[in-house]
């Protein structure tokens, strides 16, 4: 087997015996991606942010290759979950918001490219405390859509063209870097640059994110780390297909439980998740 620049053979989790009997374990890798389907889902996201510290700390993937699964798996929710928004949001009520998709994905192709090259090119250890960093950051992004105001700034044209540009690169950097949609960061910013409602923010947001995991993912493409996607697709489809049982499920329960109680219990989980990644050998 071939190595990236931050492998080194005795790295590579998926030969570690005990590391492998967790993967053979199909109900646990089921059940995990369910679990985490059902946290993303009640908020309206796909639960990637949740999955790359469990594929890191549970099932004992390096960083790199860890990024790269979950990529796989946020690609395979955003497709499956475009049917079900379509129908809450129609067709219709997006096409005329086509000029903030195109604005935001000029910058995010770009950033998303960027990200990818850059985690192929650090260390493991220098990539699991950028990890950690961008957990706090997404912690941050998570507390503040869901319990401050978004609200909404007014720009020039231009001027919002180019801090949508920005937006779009550093957005397209981090969810390459963490292989996540970027949801909980587009929602916002649409928000916030662009005054849209927040339901529409997120069907927006889905046709910013889908161009841009594919740019992501075919950079990761060229990557040797990228053979751990060929040697577990059985893991990716059985943890994918928990992940979106667990979207919908969680979509369902929407309403059950109190956003004042969930999305602090969630941050939580993801500061907890940062100090783990960071600290991680």
């Amino acid at each position: 087997m071939a190595y990236s620049r931050q492998q080194k053979p005795g790295d590579d989790a998926v030969e570690h015996p005990g590391v492998n009997r967790r993967l053979r374990s199909w109900p646990a890798v089921f059940c995990s991606g369910a679990a985490i389907g059902v946290l993303g889902g009640m908020i309206g996201l796909g639960g990637a942010e949740f999955r790359l510290p469990v594929l890191i700390g549970v099932f004992g993937f390096v960083a790199l290759q860890a990024v790269i699964l979950n990529k796989a798996m946020s690609l395979i929710v955003v497709i499956t979950a475009l049917p079900a928004r379509l129908v809450a949001v129609p067709f219709g009520d997006v096409a005329p918001h086509w000029p903030v998709v195109v604005n935001l994905l000029c910058g995010s192709l770009l950033g998303a490219w960027l990200g990818a090259t850059w985690a192929t090119r650090m260390r493991s250890a220098t990539l699991y405390r950028l990890l950690a960093v961008l957990l706090l950051l997404i912690a941050a992004a998570l507390a503040w859509n869901h319990l401050g105001d978004v609200g909404t700034v007014s720009l020039p044209p231009v001027a919002r063209t180019v801090a949508g540009l920005g937006a779009g690169v550093a957005i397209g950097v981090v969810a390459a870097l963490m292989g996540v949609a970027g949801g909980e960061l587009l929602i916002p910013t649409i928000v916030l640059l662009y005054g849209v409602d927040i339901k529409l923010a997120g069907s927006l947001s889905l046709a910013v994110s889908l161009p841009t995991m594919l740019v992501a993912f075919a950079r990761y493409s060229r990557d040797q780390c990228f053979q751990v996607l060929r040697a577990k697709t059985p893991f990716v489809a059985v943890m994918a297909l928990g992940s979106v049982v667990g979207t919908v499920l969680g979509g369902l329960l929407l309403d059950v439980v109190s956003g004042a109680v969930l999305i602090p219990v969630l941050i939580a989980l993801l500061l907890l998740s940062a100090v783990k990644v960071w600290r991680h050998d």
